[in-house]
């Protein structure tokens, strides 16, 4: 494994702002990680950014997505006293918002910072200890005494808002851990899978999607697809483990460091329509290569969650959608946290599928 590329993009995707609607600023990031390794750049009007690498059949092409964006919060008003309220960008919860390091995204790109506040554990009483506070009842604390200060920082309605927290490996070991490891981590994954594709003999061409806007509804998944016409669609992302202090492998049967997870199942019960039922003929060849080259794998069923392949499967005239799953702790709160081992066999075995890849 070179750790120090693969964990340098790593470094560099995780540390961009990018919540849900606003990924401009990862996907100048993603742009200059992926220089020298693409034939084709392209970006489309929703802010998804595409990059081709030319196979030697052009007109047999794969689709490879990973998500861009990370959970985070809006503007919606500011106080009298400067204080500023905000509301959830994608899913969140409320427990993880409270007492945390903030930053706001002006239109002007100009960063401001401040502070989530609740009431002091001395003046709390019984009930409020064991109430859970909404975010809509929170606030960022920016450092001002009136909306007129607040206004003239540059903040305003509208203005995104993500955790303001630096990436790093835990004890120089192989766990790192961020705020925007989902899905930053399959971006870097996605970047390494390029490099390490250069010089190959590959046969189809190859698209990799920096995708937007999937913490909100995996909205990029039609487009991309009927941007780019592929005859199969993998999307990068993270998943659910177990085997930490109240979560049992019975109930999240990925554990870290078993490799990445070849999803056969997922769906959203709140959202209800999502969720993706991999066809077989995709887990198998999948699974046949990561044996073939002994690569480590898990089997992945997950409820609670998707990604872009259920949106993908489904446009045009229907595509063969699967994924590859990273397998994290602590999802969806700003400490985030895998193994860099997983890491690099989800490369491995990308590599390699493309390597195999004639058609399924």
């Amino acid at each position: 494994m070179d750790k120090n590329a693969l964990t340098g993009s790593l470094f560099r995707l995780d540390n961009a702002f990018g919540v849900s609607g606003d990924e401009g600023e990862v996907a100048e990031v993603l742009r200059k990680e992926m220089e020298g390794l693409f034939d084709v750049c392209d970006e489309d009007p929703l802010g998804s950014q595409y990059f081709i690498k030319y196979g030697k059949d052009r007109e047999k092409r794969v689709l490879i997505s990973a998500h861009m964006d990370e959970i985070g919060f809006i503007v919606n008003y500011i106080e009298e006293n400067g204080l500023v309220r905000f509301l959830p960008v994608g899913y969140h919860d409320d427990r993880t918002a409270v007492n945390q390091d903030m930053v706001i995204n002006t239109d002007s790109g100009k960063k401001v910072y401040g502070v989530t506040g609740s009431k002091p554990a001395h003046i709390m009483t019984q009930e409020d200890h064991e109430r859970v506070i909404k975010i809509e009842e929170l606030y960022l604390d920016v450092g001002t005494e009136s909306r007129r200060e607040t206004l003239e920082l540059g903040v305003q309605v509208g203005d995104y808002t993500g955790f303001h927290r630096q990436g790093y490996i835990l004890n120089d070991g192989k766990y790192y851990t961020g705020k925007s490891i989902d899905n930053r981590s399959g971006c870097a994954a996605m970047v390494e899978i390029m490099r390490r594709i250069q010089g190959l003999d590959i046969n189809p061409t190859v698209c990799m999607v920096g995708s937007v806007m999937e913490e909100v509804g995996m909205r990029a998944g039609g487009p991309m697809v009927n941007r780019f016409d592929p005859e199969l669609v993998l999307a990068l992302d993270v998943t659910l483990t177990g085997n930490i202090p109240g979560v049992e492998e019975r109930q999240c049967s990925e554990v870290m460091g078993g490799g990445p997870g070849i999803k056969f199942y997922d769906w959203d019960p709140v959202l209800g329509a999502t969720g993706n039922n991999v066809p077989r003929k995709l887990t198998r060849k999948l699974i046949a290569t990561a044996e073939k080259h002994a690569i480590p794998y898990q089997r992945e069923v997950m409820v609670g969650g998707g990604t872009d392949a259920w949106s993908a499967s489904m446009a045009g005239m229907g595509v063969l959608a699967g994924g590859i799953c990273i397998p994290q702790r602590y999802l969806h709160t700003a400490v985030g946290t895998v193994n860099l081992e997983d890491l690099d066999h989800t490369v491995q075995l990308v590599v390699k599928f493309l390597q195999d890849y004639e058609t399924l």
